[in-house]
């Protein structure tokens, strides 16, 4: 009897531990697991539109930008292609007339130059115009021939062939120029070092 008044002890023990199970989550923990994810998504995506909303700006501003150049530098083409007539009548202005006929010539072909210059200034484009006794500056002039060398003249311009162009800050064509230069000299050891192997070609030959 002892046993059996023992195991009916211990029975309600065994029902209560059978009885144990899974909580459920209320309804208030839901909702807040809920608007934790809602939260955390959103962030999500309102960084993902900052950073889209970035690089449209950052593409409009370059757009914009290649826009602006495209329009400041529309009339490069039309000026290189241009570039011969403003050289001729560069010539033919710089020309001594020797006549009264080639001088009113001249004064016509004057005017007209200086109607193209001021349409060709509105667009942006100005002359690049050094003067003989300059000093030679590559930057914005081109070299095509060399002067006899005068005392104190050496790398100053000589003459002017073609006036240069730029447009803006691009130069579209510099400045044709000659230029004074010392001619190099060969000294004696020099022609005598010459003489030696033209010798030596001519018995090698024999």
């Amino acid at each position: 009897m002892f046993d059996k008044a023992k195991k009916q002890q211990e029975q309600p023990k065994e029902n209560e531990s059978t009885k144990e199970v899974k909580k459920e989550p209320s309804k208030e923990e839901l909702l807040e697991e809920g608007l934790k994810r809602a939260k955390e998504e959103a962030e999500a995506w309102k960084n993902k539109y900052y950073m889209a909303f970035a690089d449209t700006q950052n593409l409009r501003k370059s757009l914009e930008e290649d826009h602006r150049e495209a329009l400041r530098y529309r009339a490069e083409g039309f000026l290189e292609s241009l570039l011969p007539a403003l050289d001729s009548f560069h010539m033919a202005l710089e020309a001594t007339p020797n006549s009264k006929e080639a001088l009113n010539y001249q004064q016509g072909f004057n005017f007209i130059y200086k109607q193209i210059l001021a349409s060709l200034e509105s667009e942006g484009v100005s002359e690049l115009s050094p003067k003989v006794g300059d000093l030679f500056d590559p930057s914005f002039m081109h070299a095509i021939d060399v002067a006899p060398y005068e005392e104190g003249k050496d790398g100053k311009v000589a003459k002017v062939y073609a006036k240069g162009y730029k447009l803006h800050d691009h130069i579209v064509s510099p400045a044709k120029v000659v230029v004074f230069a010392k001619k190099k000299e060969e000294t004696k050891d020099e022609i005598k070092d010459g003489n030696k192997e033209e010798t030596k070609e001519a018995e090698h030959k024999a």
